[in-house]
């Protein structure tokens, strides 16, 4: 049996910079990964099956488009694997959770199967356009429709993931966006420390929340709520409904998920570091 971890992916900045004639946008988003995530398991057998357990699992849909699944087979075309997914990441809620599972599940297939080569961005941008930046799970300026990275080094980043418990459709927010030709990401400086991170930050963008809490308003009391505990950055990762704190240090996190979760014990809370 071998074990992949999928991380969540969350989106620290996330400029909107075109579209093409095919429909995809064009992005520039410097992505980091959470020590928060959920697990990929494959062992060998005659077919393809799909076992999900965890505290999200009654969200996930046991099908044969199931990301795991699909990326199972893309991996390693005709084999066979009892695939198991602990599932801990709700979905869709801008964290990567279906894209990293599908990363995961196509490294542990590959592992399985006795691939030792390192993997490349080509062999699975087919399972789309987040997959590449999840395959390496590292923290990445990612362009173009998501093939495009160049790998950067942050300092740990203290951080609290909430989810409101509210699903959003990224294509239903890409509709709303009413300008797609935003400006890019400046260079990305050498940030040595937390409160430099944050800083920086501070003056990029999402070019999705409003058009997100436009159609999903409980995201702005998420940020609001978020705010009170006073992190250095809140912002919503991806398309939502996640959204993120960064604090000064694990202790100032620590405390403010718990603050969170006992005012409001129905949300998704996730103290974690980003990385």
């Amino acid at each position: 049996m071998v074990e992949e971890f999928a991380a969540a992916k969350v989106n620290l900045t996330l400029h909107i910079t075109g579209q093409r004639a095919d429909g995809y946008h064009l992005l520039d988003s410097l992505v980091a990964f959470a020590d928060v995530g959920d697990t990929v398991r494959a062992e060998p057998a005659d077919q393809i099956s799909l076992k999900v357990d965890g505290p999200e699992a009654a969200s996930v849909p046991l099908t044969d488009d199931n990301s795991v699944v699909m990326a199972a087979r893309h991996a390693a075309p005709g084999t066979g694997a009892r695939l198991h997914l602990t599932k801990v990441l709700p979905v869709a809620s801008g964290i990567g959770g279906g894209t990293a599972d599908a990363a995961a599940a196509f490294r542990a297939m590959r592992r399985l199967t006795g691939h030792t080569d390192a993997p490349r961005v080509e062999d699975v941008e087919a399972l789309g356009a987040d997959v590449p930046v999840c395959l390496f799970s590292r923290t990445a300026r990612m362009r173009g429709i998501g093939e495009r990275l160049d790998f950067v080094d942050l300092p740990r980043l203290p951080a609290v993931l909430v989810n409101p418990r509210v699903e959003v459709s990224t294509p239903a927010v890409f509709k709303r966006i009413a300008h797609k030709d935003n400006s890019a990401m400046p260079d990305i400086p050498v940030l040595a420390d937390v409160s430099a991170v944050a800083a920086w930050l501070g003056a990029q963008r999402n070019d999705m929340q409003a058009a997100a809490i436009d159609l999903v308003p409980p995201i702005a009391q998420t940020l609001e709520v978020l705010g009170h505990t006073e992190p250095l950055l809140a912002r919503m990762s991806g398309s939502g409904a996640t959204c993120f704190g960064i604090y000064a240090d694990d202790e100032a996190a620590r405390n403010a998920a718990a603050q969170i979760s006992k005012a409001h014990p129905d949300w998704w809370v996730a103290p974690c570091h980003l990385s």
